[in-house]
């Protein structure tokens, strides 16, 4: 029978004995402080690599006060929004010196509590978090932390967090406006769940204050249910032209469902998504959509974090741009599609 040979992790009383320094040498070189002579140095690092000794990550943030890790909260890592997001927080911190650990709330608010209780167990110096609505738990915990928290995918520059990101309400009119000017008068607006989703909340309120257009509001829950749910839209009123959807992936569903009803976009029905996702490009055909600036968001998100974590100074908020990118599934009520 073969014995099974325990696999032991060296720490630093094994790297001090094995120099022949005290445990607090071997501490001080660790960390790269400048009061250790050259010699006693080459020692402990002769003994680090004979050793294969890793310092542990959460010694370090004992003996240092410091982990150089940011959280971000997210709803779901399932949405191409978030994904490119990410990416780009996580580039721009690496930069910066920083790590990012990220944790998704499913848009619920005492999970996000739960989950930043759980970061802030690991030692994170910051939070990025997407909108405005968390719960009172949340916000007492970065009260009782003094945490930096950076919200993203809003713009308010009067909120108690820092905002970095876009006025939602005026993307979403971005949208109206574009089909309003190419000749659209009565609009069905799908959207998704509003409960915990202040940017939702925020694009539907401002087309709300728009008398001026006949727009018929649908909330559905998923892509798929915009697929299913487009029946309703053209059997509520007939004199519907266009459809405006809040989000790309909403839009690529309300596609999917007029094409199983033989419903030709654009030349029987306008549809205009707001996020334009990648994949948004590729479909068939092309859907416009309004420009979201989420890899500027984020790129501008960790480097105002970072400073703030490494300077103290509270970040000031950023509002960022969206734009219209007109493709092809628009069409003008005198019979011309707009070119892509």
């Amino acid at each position: 029978m073969t014995e099974k040979t325990a696999k032991k992790r060296h720490n630093m009383r094994d790297v001090a004995r094995y120099a022949g320094v005290s445990v607090a040498t071997v501490s001080r070189v660790v960390s790269g402080a400048s009061s250790v002579a050259d010699t006693t140095q080459a020692r402990v690092r002769s003994a680090i690599d004979a050793l294969n000794f890793v310092p542990s990550a959460a010694a370090r943030v004992i003996n240092s006060g410091r982990s150089y890790m940011v959280g971000a909260l997210v709803p779901t890592l399932d949405h191409a929004i978030f994904s490119r997001f990410l990416d780009a927080l996580e580039r721009e911190l690496a930069d910066h010196g920083f790590s990012l650990v990220v944790a998704t709330t499913h848009d619920d608010p005492d999970r996000e509590a739960r989950r930043a209780q759980d970061l802030l167990n690991l030692g994170v110096e910051g939070f990025v978090v997407s909108g405005l609505s968390h719960s009172d738990a949340f916000g007492d915990l970065i009260a009782r932390y003094k945490t930096p928290v950076i919200a993203t995918s809003y713009f308010d520059p009067s909120s108690p967090l820092v905002t970095v990101g876009y006025d939602n309400g005026a993307a979403a009119l971005r949208a109206l406006d574009h089909l309003v000017e190419m000749g659209h008068e009565t609009i069905a607006v799908l959207s998704g769940p509003m409960r915990d989703n202040d940017r939702t909340r925020a694009r539907v309120r401002a087309l709300k204050r728009q008398p001026a257009q006949a727009l018929q509001f649908h909330d559905v829950p998923m892509g798929l249910a915009a697929s299913e749910s487009v029946e309703d839209v053209l059997q509520s009123d007939p004199r519907v032209t266009a459809i405006l959807c809040l989000s790309d992936v909403i839009a690529q569903g309300a596609m999917n469902g007029l094409r199983r009803l033989d419903v030709r976009v654009p030349e029987d029905m306008s549809v205009v998504g707001v996020d334009d996702l990648p994949s948004s490009q590729s479909i068939w055909p092309p859907l416009s959509s309004v420009h979201l600036p989420v890899t500027r968001m984020g790129t501008c998100a960790a480097e105002r974090l970072a400073r703030w974590i490494e300077t103290g100074e509270r970040a000031r908020p950023l509002e960022l741009e969206t734009r219209m990118v007109a493709r092809s599934t628009v069409r003008s009520l005198d019979g011309r599609a707009r070119e892509p």
